[in-house]
C-alpha cells in the first residue's frame, strides 16, 4: 500500500464535528488502497483547554522560564491530541496508536522553540504499519541529541508532516486545513480571492515566506527539497484543494509570460517598523558590517534591506524594535524609527526577467493612493513597504489589476 501523511491542524481536531471528519479522511485514505499515516497538532487555539497557548499560560506571568522547560509544556498539546485521535480511531474499529514526534523519529537540534529537523528515523512508524496499525503521531516536536524534548516554531506540524512524508518516501502528504485551499488573496481581505488549483514549491514558499500563513515556510522548504507531492486542503468540504509540485513544465509556456498573467497570488505581512539609518561616507561599509552582525548576534533577522553611500534602510518585526534600537545606540548610529508599516507581495514564478510587471504594479498603487516607502525583489516576488492603514487597500488593488478573481 502507498502511504499517505494526513497532517490535521489545530482547527480541524478541536471539537467533536472536526475530529469524525479526521475519521472520515483516514476511511477514505484507506478506501482507496492507501496506508494512512496520521499528524496531528494540538487542538483548538488560545484559550481552548489544551492548545499550545493555552498551556504556555499556566507558567506564572513573571518567569521567563527555561527554553527547554517551555518545550516540555508546549508540546503536550499535540500529545494529547494525538492520544485522543487514537484513542477515536480504535472506537471506530480501527487498530491505531499513538507516537510522539520523538517515537516518531523526528530528531532536532537544540533550538528549543525553534528547533530544526537533523533526521527521520521512521523504523517505530514502519513496524507498527507492517502490524497494521495507523500510527497517529504528535507534531511540532521532536528529540534532541540529548534525548530532550524540542519543538519546531509555530506551524511546525506542518513541518512534521513533510518530514514524515520525504522519510517515509510517501505518496502524497495531505495538509488539511480550515480554508480549502491556498486562494490568490487572503479571503478576509479579498473575498473573491480564488482556491489556485495547482502551484510550484517555490511560489508556495515565497507565499508563507511573505505572511501567508496556509503552510509553514519551512515545511515547504523540506517539500521542494525531497519533492514531496503535497495538497493543502480543507478538513470540513469534500474539495480538492490546491496541489503542490513542480508545476512549471506543464505550463503554457508562452501564455503565463505575460504581464497580466504573471502574478499567481498577493500576500502581506503586517506589525513592520522601517529603520533608516545614517552611515558615515568612509570606511566603505565598517557600519554596515558592524550593524547587520550585531543584529544577527542578537537574534534579530532584517528585512526589506536598501543600501546607499550614506544612508541604509531596513525593516524588522515590531517585537523587536526594542533590541534593534539598543544595538544601533551601542554602536552610536543615528537612525529614525517608523512603526506602522506593512509588507505587501505579489508571487508568480513568471515574474523572473518579465518587462511590465512592475509598472503595472506601481499604477495600481498609484490609484488606489497608496505611498511605496521601500520595494524589493527575487525571481519570483516583488515586494512593497506600506503604511500599515493603506495594506488591504494595496491587497485589493493589485488583486483587481492581475484579475486574480478569474481563472
Amino acid at each position: 500500500m502507498g502511504i499517505v501523511v494526513q497532517k490535521f491542524g489545530g482547527t480541524s481536531v478541536q471539537d467533536k464535528e472536526g475530529r469524525c471528519k479526521v475519521v472520515t479522511w483516514v476511511k477514505n485514505a484507506l478506501g482507496v488502497g492507501r496506508q494512512p499515516v496520521v499528524v496531528v497538532s494540538a487542538m483548538g487555539r488560545g484559550g481552548d483547554p489544551y492548545a499550545t497557548d493555552t498551556l504556555l499560560g499556566l507558567l506564572h506571568v513573571a518567569d521567563v522560564g527555561d527554553a527547554r522547560e517551555r518545550d516540555m509544556l508546549a508540546s503536550c498539546g499535540e500529545m494529547i491530541s494525538a492520544s485522543v485521535m487514537a484513542s477515536i480511531l480504535r472506537g471506530e474499529g480501527f487498530r491505531a496508536s499513538a507516537f510522539s514526534g520523538g517515537e516518531a523519529g523526528i530528531r532536532t537540534d537544540d533550538t528549543y522553540g525553534n528547533a530544526r529537523i537533523i533526521a527521520v528515523d521512521p523504523s517505530m512508524l514502519l513496524a507498527a504499519m507492517a502490524d497494521g496499525v495507523i500510527p497517529v503521531v504528535a507534531g511540532f516536536q521532536g528529540l534532541t541529541p540529548q534525548g530532550r524534548v524540542a519543538t519546531l516554531g509555530r506551524g511546525g506540524s506542518d513541518t512534521t508532516a513533510i518530514a514524515l512524508g520525504a522519510a517515509l518516501k510517501a505518496d502524497l502528504v495531505e495538509i488539511y486545513t480550515d480554508v480549502d485551499g491556498i486562494k490568490t488573496a487572503d479571503p478576509r481581505i479579498v473575498p473573491e480571492a480564488r482556491t489556485i488549483a495547482k502551484m510550484d514549491y517555490d511560489e508556495v514558499f515565497q507565499l508563507a515566506h511573505l505572511g501567508a500563513r496556509v503552510i509553514h515556510p519551512r515545511a515547504v522548504e523540506l517539500a521542494r527539497q525531497f519533492q514531496v507531492p503535497t495538497v493543502v486542503r480543507s478538513t470540513f468540504e469534500e474539495l480538492k484543494g490546491t496541489q503542490v509540485g513542480s508545476t512549471r513544465s506543464v505550463r503554457d509556456p508562452w501564455g503565463h509570460r505575460q504581464p497580466e498573467h504573471a502574478v499567481t497570488s498577493i500576500t502581506q505581512l503586517a506589525g513592520l517598523v522601517q529603520f533608516r539609518v545614517a552611515l558615515s561616507p568612509t570606511p566603505l561599509g565598517v557600519d554596515l558590517t558592524r550593524l547587520f552582525e550585531a543584529l544577527g548576534d542578537s537574534g534579530v533577522s532584517v528585512d526589506l534591506v536598501n543600501l546607499f553611500p550614506q544612508e541604509g534602510y531596513f525593516c524588522v518585526p515590531q517585537s523587536f524594535q526594542s533590541v534593534t534600537e539598543s544595538v544601533l545606540r551601542q554602536l552610536d548610529l543615528p537612525y529614525r524609527a517608523e512603526g506602522g508599516r506593512a509588507k505587501v507581495s505579489v508571487v508568480g514564478s513568471a515574474i523572473q526577467g518579465l518587462p511590465g510587471v512592475v509598472g503595472r504594479i506601481l499604477s495600481a498603487l498609484r490609484d488606489a493612493g497608496v505611498e511605496v516607502l521601500q520595494s524589493a525583489d527575487s525571481l519570483s516576488t516583488i515586494t512593497f513597504l506600506v503604511h500599515q492603514e493603506a495594506m488591504e487597500t494595496a491587497v485589493v488593488a493589485l488583486h483587481r489589476k492581475f484579475s486574480l478573481d478569474r481563472e
